[in-house]
């Protein structure tokens, strides 16, 4: 079996302020690429790891292409295009989400409860290389990539094909390459075709997905750390067949979960600003050195959902191919269990490459937060009722105590956005 490990780069050729990825673009020409949002799908079955990567970009539509190292001369049926409504699907069914309840009736043991999500044609390609420390191996297309596999003996080599082919390469670039070229990778350049992309209307590249086998299950990070200032931030989905998957070399902590919160965090752009928040705060608490599990759940079900669980050939798609068989009926016993990692790191905190294990640990896990309305009833109806909004001005207060200690929020902001409550006075009793 291989000991080398797919390192997934993608290079690029502006050093601006980037959130996440693995790796770093690189640019044709002059044009100005804006990494800012990546995701990873890592399915992994025994030695067998499958990859997925969406990436995202603004500037110019000029020519630009990933290059990515890799443990072997990947064949063309070893590289795939993935419907990014894969990775949308995982997102939305991974997601931080909210939960509401009604208070029952105080004056009633009948419990009335409701739930619900809130986050609602190739250029020619030379076979030969004026270098000869660089091959070209193979090239091919795979949807809109333009697919050529290099081999090189030293880094500056590399960079110099690249160069003289038309790309400028980020300051560094040759000497993050070194390691990978003194263990003999392979590199394929992944040039997009800007005419096929242009046909699917849509500012993202379309998820590359590509499949090898070795006895590491690992994701490369150090190289994505040219192009940025700043921390990135990366969320990783991995699909196996026994548990949770968790960091193996840096410490990893599920985010906090089941805390009650003031009602008006229902709203979608108060929800988002309270998890942004609160994730850069325990992101920097701990210097950037955590990954954070945000979801740990069997791909076929959830309680609550925030969307429905991914369908069978979705999972399989990407990379799940235990699941079911060519018909897309699920084999007897298979299972996936989904893991959502989340992390934000920086070239000091993340000194070495993401090291993961899959666990036997099958606990579900949800980054979920809870919304109680209160009951708004008579308040005369019954004694039980005067004593339930007696107390409920202390729950909001304590709501608001949790959202401020999780956010750094100001207590006394949070508290002129609460409903004003007003103890009700007990009627005399009747003669």
């Amino acid at each position: 079996m291989l000991k080398r490990i797919l390192a997934v780069m993608a290079l690029a050729i502006v050093p601006l302020q980037a959130q996440a990825f693995c790796g770093f673009y690189v640019g044709k020409a002059d044009s100005s690429l804006f990494n800012e949002s990546s995701q990873v799908i890592l399915a992994r079955d025994g030695q067998r790891t499958t990859i997925s990567m969406h990436n995202d970009y603004r500037g110019e539509l000029t020519e630009f292409a990933l290059v990515v190292p890799v443990p072997v001369v990947l064949r063309k049926e070893d590289v795939k295009v993935l419907d990014q409504k894969v990775f949308e699907r995982l997102d939305s069914y991974t997601a931080p989400r909210l939960v509401e309840y009604h208070d029952e009736d105080p004056c009633s043991p009948r419990e009335r409860v409701a739930m619900m999500s809130a986050i609602p044609a190739p250029t020619s390609v030379p076979r030969g290389s004026q270098d000869q420390r660089v091959r070209v191996e193979v090239f091919f297309t795979v949807g809109e990539y333009d697919i050529v596999i290099l081999s090189a003996q030293e880094s500056d080599a590399l960079e110099a094909w690249l160069t003289q082919h038309g790309y400028n390469i980020p300051r560094g670039a040759s000497a993050a390459l070194r390691p990978y070229v003194r263990q003999d990778m392979k590199f394929f350049v992944a040039r997009v075709n800007l005419k096929e992309h242009a046909k699917g209307g849509s500012r993202y590249l379309s998820p590359l997905q590509f499949g090898f086998t070795s006895d590491k299950f690992m994701l490369p990070m150090r190289l994505g750390m040219l192009n940025a200032k700043g921390p990135q931030d990366l969320i990783v989905y991995t699909l196996t067949r026994k548990g949770r998957v968790e960091a193996s070399n840096y410490r990893t902590v599920k985010m906090p979960t089941g805390v009650d919160l003031p009602i008006y965090v229902r709203d979608p752009a108060v929800f988002r600003d309270f998890y942004k928040t609160m994730f850069a705060r325990l992101a920097e608490e701990d210097r950037f050195r955590t990954v954070f599990t945000e979801y740990a759940w069997d791909s076929a079900w959830c309680d609550p959902c925030a969307a429905p669980p991914p369908r069978d050939e979705e999972i399989v798609a990407a990379g799940a191919t235990w699941v079911a068989d060519g018909t897309s009926t699920r084999r007897r016993g298979a299972s996936v269990a989904v893991t959502r990692l989340h992390l934000r790191y920086t070239p000091d905190s993340f000194p070495e490459d993401l090291m993961l294990q899959e666990t036997a640990d099958r606990a579900t896990f949800q980054a979920r937060y809870v919304l109680r309305h209160p009951w708004t009833g008579n308040p005369y109806k019954c004694g039980a009722a005067l004593g339930y909004f007696a107390q409920l001005g202390e729950r909001e207060d304590q709501e608001a105590r949790a959202l401020a200690r999780l956010t750094g929020w100001n207590l006394a902001e949070i508290r002129a956005r609460l409903p004003r409550r007003s103890t009700p006075i007990p009627l005399p009793a009747t003669p």
